[in-house]
């Protein structure tokens, strides 16, 4: 009595199971894209000027406008140049659906780009204006 041994039956399975695999980078970039959205405020490296005082924060949505010491602009962190300023602002107000713009001007920028730029937003509808400072000891 002879018995047949089917050749599939003896070979060992050597695959990788990659569900648990995709299921940690699918965490991974999550856990990635809150953190990085959080980090990432503007599109400008700018040294914000420091304020004595603790003042109060509001949460909600606003637009921010960067200036760096170089005289460069940034909405929602996209650049953009003095000339296009207005639509600019107009646009992303209307896409935050909020009247509420915010300055977040380097401590070595000129005071006359930020006046021209709180009339740009003035004139681009915006409803309430302010700018933003480290809280800390004033220099």
């Amino acid at each position: 009595m002879a018995i047949k041994m089917d050749d599939q039956e003896d070979q060992i399975m050597a695959e990788i199971n990659m569900t648990p695999l995709i299921d940690i980078m699918l965490v991974l970039l999550i856990l990635f894209m809150v953190t990085s959205s959080v980090s990432l405020e503007s599109g400008l490296d700018v040294e914000l000027p420091q304020v004595a005082g603790n003042t109060e924060s509001k949460e909600g949505s606003a637009v921010i406008i960067s200036l760096d010491n170089e005289g460069r602009l940034s909405v929602q962190g996209k650049q953009t140049t003095l000339e296009d300023l207005g639509p600019v602002i107009k646009e992303a107000m209307a896409v935050e659906k909020t009247g509420l713009v915010i300055l977040e001007g380097d401590r070595q920028s000129k005071l006359g780009n930020a006046v021209q730029i709180m009339d740009i937003a003035k004139a681009a509808g915006a409803l309430k204006f302010a700018i933003a400072a480290e809280s800390g000891e004033a220099p």
